[in-house]
């Protein structure tokens, strides 16, 4: 079976466009489908800015898909890096399905977050895929997957993943160092940390309260001490209904 968001069936009149040449303004005609064209006018190569790879976070064909991609494509976009982030974060996780289900729903509500916020996605959403990326090693190593542990196990993995994914140095630092402390804020924290804890909170709230009667007033009040951003906090309401 082809996938669908390839095969000329499903398209619709917006999957041909035009994109303008970033070296000399001339308008070049694309399929939805193109990578990359060359340029008819300045000949230079022109990247498809409207490519959305989303579906390589959960496509079992996503390797033989992302392999065929212009290599400048993929180590510039972000939306890509978050994908092939969250693949190999299943990788990583293998059957654990709760460790990888977190993670994704984590991702989901930073997501959220940080469009609302005016966070870096790329950042946000690498930093909430491997966030616990370090409990595999506690576990073997200090037989705990405390939050010390995870902190201290997290970024050389998160590290090696991101590098083997050819990310940018500033970025695979500041995921790093968000994996780092992620559950020990400091007294003054970026916005892209923010985003990720308090996503990670509201997971932890639902994980914590999914067989359990809802105490709304302790909820609500908890809501209001410990998330950072309004974002957090709404989304956190919202779903408690508190």
């Amino acid at each position: 079976m082809r996938c669908p968001g390839q095969d000329t069936r499903y398209w619709k009149y917006d999957s041909i466009y035009d994109v303008k040449c970033p070296h000399c303004g001339y308008k070049v005609e694309f399929f939805k489908d193109d990578t990359s064209k060359r340029c008819p006018s300045c000949k230079n190569k022109v990247l498809n800015p409207k490519m959305n790879f989303g579906c390589a976070a959960y496509c079992q064909f996503a390797e033989q898909c992302l392999g065929s991609l212009p290599e400048e494509f993929v180590n510039n976009s972000d939306d890509l890096l978050k994908s092939r982030v969250a693949l190999e974060m299943k990788k990583y996780f293998e059957k654990d399905f709760k460790r990888i289900g977190h993670a994704v729903k984590v991702a989901r509500y930073a997501e959220q977050i940080a469009k609302q916020e005016g966070g870096h996605l790329g950042v946000v959403l690498c930093a909430a895929y491997l966030h616990d990326i370090g409990i595999k090693n506690s576990e073997i190593k200090y037989n705990s997957n405390a939050a010390k542990y995870q902190e201290i196990e997290g970024p050389p993995v998160a590290r090696e993943i991101l590098k083997k994914l050819k990310a940018k140095e500033p970025l695979i630092d500041e995921v790093c160092e968000i994996i780092a402390h992620h559950h020990h804020p400091k007294d003054e924290e970026t916005l892209n940390f923010k985003c990720l804890y308090d996503a990670d909170l509201i997971v932890n709230f639902e994980e914590a309260y999914k067989d359990k009667e809802l105490d709304k007033p302790a909820i609500l009040k908890k809501t209001e001490k410990v998330f950072f951003t309004e974002a957090g906090k709404n989304i956190s309401k919202n779903l408690f209904k508190v």
